[in-house]
């Protein structure tokens, strides 16, 4: 009995996007540089959290709104 499984019948995995993305993801979503990330940020077009390290990402939802403005 051989219980090898062939590699090509399983599906890629999707990347699952969580609440927030880095700076650096969120400008690869948007197809900007992560310069305009950040003055979409001051202009309040992006909304952001902290984290407890005190880095700075960008709200999933956020992302949608900025693409259908821009």
């Amino acid at each position: 009995m051989e219980t090898t499984q062939n590699l090509t019948d399983t599906p890629a995995p999707v990347p699952q996007l969580g609440r927030s993305v880095t700076i650096q993801r969120a400008a690869e979503i948007l197809g900007v540089s992560r310069r305009t990330v950040y003055y979409r940020i001051s202009e309040g077009v992006l909304q952001t959290i902290r984290t407890r390290g005190g880095s700075q990402r960008v709200v999933v939802e956020s992302l949608t709104v900025s693409r259908s403005q821009h």
